[in-house]
């Protein structure tokens, strides 16, 4: 869609009547929405050049009202829509864009961040959509994407807003990454817009403290559907600026389904170029990027990755919490907790690792491994597992070093842990684990589940009758990281270099370290270790409250950096895992909340009765349906139709009863769905071959903000159930 006739945030609505095809004959979707003559022309001729194996005809009406007839090829005899084809159907690329598949790690934050945690009464945890009388049509529905990563740092010398706004602009046109956002209809895909703006705002800190700050920008999420999901905000300084007042300092948020911490100190490092530069970055678009790691990614032969995965995966027994289970918290929110070993601790630390062949890394590894072993309260041998956090920027892709993205990825680490056995045993298990892992930093969790081997006598899961974004678990698979279980990782911020350190300096600008502010922990709880300027070693505790209280938390952060100070005193060759655990014999092991699976939902819900002879109206519900546009739609429709919601977590059969159920005699559906939901009820659709006639119409609409994507469902509904003039 790219007229100037088209409002921003607009969304299409794409009609679909079920009927039997002849062989060959044409699938035929009616679009209505903000569409012009042109703009229709546009979406088919996208689509032509897009899948060449489909027959492409358009019949324009007027304005708002198109046929689109496709073709499916003659040999394949195709009954049903393609999911890309789908997806840029209902999601056309922006003019000038592009756009990449998200696998591996991407897709598993993207999933988690469009299944939004309970938030009471009337909400389905499962499907990510409110079907009570709450849902906020603000631009932050549709995927607000409720965890975000905040750095923040104060700004030391002559502060310029107008240059600071005009370098951040320079690094978004150069770097595609952030005119970049998501589209997940029907497939998750990154959409990279050709242009966009940096988003800044100047705050006055007698308008709001910094707390204040910290919680209302964590709060306000990202419109996942939107670039760029990156933005900054300017705490002014302090009126006077005097002796002791406060500097200005600048808090960055980001979305961890968009970028790494390590993408992000690439992105400051440009703009620091482009500020020291009077705010202009010198140069075009930065080659490589998102784009040719894509193409590097989509090259690679999995074979070695799958036999290794195939007898690497963690088994169902290994300890995954550092916790023993424990009841609820009563407490939310993100916590951080901060220790520091002093310079000549972590010199210790590392000698003592590099004496045996690892780096103070592996001794880290070590000491979480313990952390696990301990409590699962058993004896004897047991295997743990935990996630380690890989760059993914060491691969034979040139360039890819300085590519900011998403390129890292945790990976689950399994070994076993024996109390009996020397200490140097188990830092050699956990460095020799890792390096294997290093050959594939680009698996991810997502894909070793669908590598891992199931038991034989376990037939494969049938597929329901609604598709999620991405599989579940292999059977058989114990849990990996990011899915119950723990990570860790070893962060090193980029160093700006000295020349350009030299250049702010003559400005009298000095670029200070960011700092983290407690913000998505990526699981339960992270393991951050980071070296401060001194050489110090700087262990955060990222952690949900939720599951971990605070006073648990304390306790077991103070438990591994009592462990990693004191390992070098254990220096003699056959000193045990068992005698470094007996430091801890007096200290109570923590406790985290047990696991609280979602609650069940009926596979069918009564939003509004209606007529007892009139239509139903079915909105189908799936993750990443954006939030709110379905109450906004049931409390605009004015005509006599029942609503209800059918939901896809129960078992296969279990919606076509549902559906007989909400019909009745003499009674049709009109199958309804925003984003993936419209995806879900075109396949249940076609998945109701039995009832012909039951289902007269689908429904779809693409993915905008609650508003947005409810008047698109009901323009959508009222050209089925009135009749055309």
């Amino acid at each position: 869609m790219s007229s100037q006739g088209v409002p921003r945030g607009a969304v299409l609505a794409v009609v679909h009547e079920p009927v039997a095809l002849s062989p060959g004959g044409p699938l035929v979707l009616e679009l209505r929405g903000p569409l012009g003559p042109a703009d229709a022309e546009t979406v088919a001729a996208r689509l032509a050049q897009r899948h060449r194996a489909f027959g492409v005809a358009l019949d324009s009406h007027r304005p708002g009202h198109h046929t689109l007839r496709l073709t499916p090829p003659a040999a394949g005899g195709l009954a049903a829509l393609p999911a890309d084809l789908l997806a840029d159907l209902l999601a056309p690329p922006p003019p000038g864009g592009e756009i990449l598949p998200v696998t591996g790690h991407q897709q598993t934050l993207l999933r988690a961040a469009l299944t939004p945690a309970p938030t009471g009464t009337g909400t389905s945890t499962a499907t990510g959509t409110s079907t009570g009388t709450g849902g906020s049509s603000d631009g932050s529905d549709g995927g607000d994407g409720g965890g975000v990563e905040q750095l923040y740092w104060d700004w030391s010398g002559p502060f310029d807003v107008a240059r600071f706004a005009a370098a951040w602009q320079s690094v978004v046109d150069r770097e595609c990454v952030l005119r970049a956002c998501f589209d997940w209809v029907a497939a998750p895909r990154l959409v990279l817009h050709a242009r966009a703006e940096a988003d800044i705002a100047v705050c006055s800190p007698a308008a709001v403290t910094w707390p204040q700050l910290l919680r209302r920008d964590r709060a306000r999420g990202f419109a996942l559907h939107r670039p760029g999901l990156l933005r900054l905000t300017l705490l002014a300084a302090e009126p006077g600026g005097g002796a002791g007042a406060a500097p200005p300092r600048v808090l960055l948020t980001y979305h961890p389904a968009l970028l790494d911490e390590r993408g992000v100190h690439l992105l400051l490092r440009e703009f620091y170029r482009a500020y020291a530069a009077g705010g202009v970055l010198p140069g075009g678009e930065r080659r490589p990027d998102l784009r040719d790691h894509a193409r590097w990614l989509a090259g690679q032969d999995t074979t070695a990755a799958r036999q290794f995965w195939a007898r690497a995966v963690p088994p169902p027994r290994a300890a995954t919490r550092p916790g023993r289970p424990g009841g609820a918290t009563g407490q939310s929110g993100p916590g951080l907790l901060d220790t520091r070993l002093r310079a000549p601790e972590t010199f210790r630390l590392r000698s003592w690792a590099a004496l045996r062949g690892a780096a103070e890394s592996s001794a880290l590894h070590l000491v979480w491994a313990l952390l696990l072993y301990r409590a699962a309260g058993v004896s004897g041998p047991l295997p743990v597992s935990f996630g380690v956090q890989l760059s993914g920027r060491d691969i034979a892709l040139p360039g890819a070093a300085g590519i900011p993205g998403l390129l890292d990825s945790p990976l689950p680490m399994t070994v076993t842990v024996d109390p009996a056995a020397p200490l140097a045993s188990l830092l050699h298990q956990v460095r020799d684990t890792l390096l294997d892992l290093a050959a594939y930093p680009w698996a991810s969790t997502e894909t070793i589940r669908a590598w891992a081997p199931r038991p034989p006598a376990a037939p494969a899961p049938a597929a329901g009758p609604v598709a999620g974004p991405v599989a579940g678990p292999a059977a058989g698979v114990g849990p990996l990281c990011g899915a119950g279980g723990t990570l860790v990782r070893f962060d090193g911020p980029l160093v700006l270099p000295k020349v350009l350190r030299s250049e702010l300096a003559a400005q009298g600008v000095h670029a200070d370290t960011p700092r983290s502010a407690a913000g998505a922990a990526g699981g339960p709880l992270t393991l951050a270790a980071r070296h401060d300027t001194a050489g110090g070693l700087v262990l955060g505790l990222f952690y949900d409250r939720a599951q971990l209280a605070d006073e648990d938390a304390a306790a077991l952060h103070s438990q591994c950096v009592r462990l990693l100070r004191a390992l070098p005193e254990f220096r003699q060759a056959q000193a045990s895992a068992g005698q470094l655990l007996d430091l801890l014999a007096r200290a109570a092991t923590p406790r985290m909340a047990r696991p609280v699976p979602p609650a069940a939902h009926p596979a069918l819900t009564v939003l509004r009765p209606g007529h007892p002879h009139a239509d139903v109206i079915c909105l189908v519900t799936a993750p990443g349906v954006p939030a709110g546009s379905y109450d906004l739609f049931v409390r605009g429709h004015r005509g006599p139709e029942e609503i209800v919601a059918v939901h896809g977590d129960g078992a296969p059969g279990v919606l076509p009863a549902a559906l007989h159920q909400a019909a009745g005699p003499g009674r049709r559906l009109v199958l309804c769905g925003c984003g993936p939901g419209g995806r879900a009820a075109y396949e249940l659709a076609q998945r109701t071959p039995h009832a012909p006639g039951m289902v007269s119409a689908v429904v779809m609409t693409g993915i905008g903000d609650a508003a947005a994507s409810a008047s698109a469902l009901a323009r959508g509904v009222r050209s089925v159930l009135t009749p055309p003039p």
